[in-house]
């Protein structure tokens, strides 16, 4: 009885493992630097497997806290994969129903999770990226208001909170204080914006760089050429000390590099943040780097660039 009593009382223990990721350090690929160390934390070790898991769960809760959520609800939001499979899996812990609209050119094993964790999946035009699936939820929504809960993880606040809360405070105990740097991209931009305004109030010498792609037609699933995209309402553009844009082809260059010379298999988000952080690092030519793993590498295996 007091084995069966504990497992009640821990029914959603899965929802604990999100959060206190490791902190990575990246040696090989830096090892022409000797003054700059740069880590990264390493996302994928949450339960969904990316860092999407920390706002997932932190706008879930919100919405069960104000009532807006409830269990006759189905939660409803676009996504390009990474933050849909985190309410996928919270809500099937939960016990929620989830309706996801991404675009059709989402990689295959991303399509196959949702799949996999019973989520109901709306694919719109991949030549209108993430845009699209946003203005298809919306109309969705807007249409069904009674039958849906909506996060909107482009414009609600409970996502970049969940990285002042969390992600910001993790990362300067791991670096027990020295950090110098951070540098991330921009997709909800909740990360950059959670993590920068915990450094913005906690040390404000750390110097905050944002990355994006460099033109509006890019393969780096996740992210936004704000330039061309719709704004996430949640963007705090007086944050960034710098902005740098990666290429595609930079960022599939060095996803391939950390797996052959870091032992590391990560995802492209991935490997643009760390062709960011090392423009970054080069400059500066010393201090404490510490940027982004999004996600692991088994979202993209599909992508032909692994043999290029």
């Amino acid at each position: 009885m007091p084995a069966v009593a504990q497992v009640q009382q821990k029914s959603h223990f899965i929802l604990d493992q999100i959060g206190n990721t490791p902190l990575i350090r990246l040696n090989k690929v830096a090892a022409d630097l000797p003054d700059v160390e740069i880590y990264a934390k390493a996302e994928y070790f949450n339960p969904g497997g990316s860092v999407k898991d920390r706002p997932a769960l932190s706008m879930i809760l919100d919405g069960e806290r104000s009532g807006k959520l409830t269990p006759d609800k189905t939660i409803i939001d676009a996504t390009s994969g990474n933050t849909g499979i985190a309410y996928s899996m919270i809500a099937a812990a939960k016990g929620y129903k989830v309706k996801l609209f991404l675009p059709a050119n989402a990689s295959p094993e991303r399509k196959k999770i949702l799949a996999a964790y019973g989520a109901d999946i709306v694919l719109t035009p991949a030549g209108e990226s993430t845009d699209g699936a946003i203005r298809a939820c919306q109309a969705e929504y807007q249409a069904s208001p009674e039958k849906y809960f909506y996060p909107d993880q482009y414009g609600n606040p409970a996502n970049w909170q969940a990285h002042f809360r969390t992600t910001g405070p993790e990362i300067w105990e791991q670096t027990e204080g020295r950090i110098t740097h951070f540098v991330t991209g921009l997709g909800t931009t909740g990360t950059f914006t959670g993590v920068g305004r915990y450094f913005r109030e906690k040390a404000p010498y750390v110097k905050l760089t944002s990355m994006q792609p460099s033109t509006g037609f890019h393969g780096l699933e996740g992210l936004k050429h704000l330039e061309t995209a719709i704004v996430p309402s949640i963007y705090d553009p007086t944050l960034a000390d710098d902005n740098i844009a990666v290429d595609t082809e930079d960022a599939h260059a060095m996803v391939r590099r950390l797996a052959r010379e870091e032992g590391l298999l990560v995802g492209i988000s991935a490997g643009a943040n760390v062709v960011a952080a090392l423009r970054v690092a080069r400059v500066a030519g010393s201090g404490v780097f510490v940027t982004v793993f999004c996600d692991s590498a088994d979202k993209y295996l599909s992508d032909e660039f692994w043999t290029d």
